[in-house]
């Protein structure tokens, strides 16, 4: 009976496992009522005086590690599964997570895709403009409608600056600091003095 204990234990130390199923069965052959433990102390009972005696440490000392490697697989599984389900709570929330992006957004972004495929750059610019490249650089004459005050948003402190009536005004910023060839789009808000109705509004998109 000692050198099946000892053998035991040596099947005891070799298990490790990341299963859950594993584990409960090893509960269910070791420390179950009909579980191999049970079955030692049955035979214990009927051993004479002198192997109670040296059979009694082993045995319990066998109980105590089978007992504990359960626990400790059985805490394994428990804290990697708390890991994978913890959340923290202080962290940002995903900008993915609030809401959609707008449909102009959407189809400006495919606009956008489309033209750097083919090799454009994209290029940005101010929506307070100066006249010289929202205007004269793009020859409108002094007396061209678009600026004036019925067609055009002018910032009140100072006239020379207005809000931009075209994205073209980027593009006349992008050749004074870029040597040719010159493959850019310029995508953005544009401003014009219009009555707000179903058809027409004072803001819309250029590219």
């Amino acid at each position: 009976m000692l050198e099946n204990i000892q053998n035991i234990s040596a099947e005891i130390d070799k298990f490790n496992s990341q299963d859950t199923t594993e584990i409960e069965n090893f509960r269910i052959k070791y420390l179950g009522k009909k579980g191999i433990l049970n079955d030692l102390f049955e035979q214990f009972k009927n051993a004479s005086g002198e192997e109670k005696r040296a059979l009694g440490k082993p045995l319990n000392e066998l109980k105590t590690k089978i007992t504990e490697k359960y626990n400790e697989q059985k805490s394994l599984i428990e804290d990697n599964t708390s890991k994978k389900d913890f959340i923290d709570m202080t962290l940002p929330v995903s900008n993915d997570l609030l809401g959609s992006r707008h449909p102009i957004n959407i189809v400006m972004n495919r606009i956008i895709d489309i033209f750097k495929r083919v090799g454009f750059n994209i290029s940005y610019g101010p929506e307070i403009e100066d006249d010289w490249h929202n205007f004269s650089a793009l020859n409108f004459p002094q007396d061209h409608p678009a600026r004036d005050m019925q067609d055009t948003f002018f910032v009140n402190k100072n006239p020379d600056y207005a809000l931009r009536t075209h994205t073209s005004s980027v593009q006349i910023r992008v050749m004074e600091n870029t040597k040719p060839p010159i493959r850019t789009i310029s995508p953005g808000r544009v401003f014009r003095n219009e009555a707000i109705s179903a058809r027409a509004h004072c803001i819309f998109h250029q590219v």
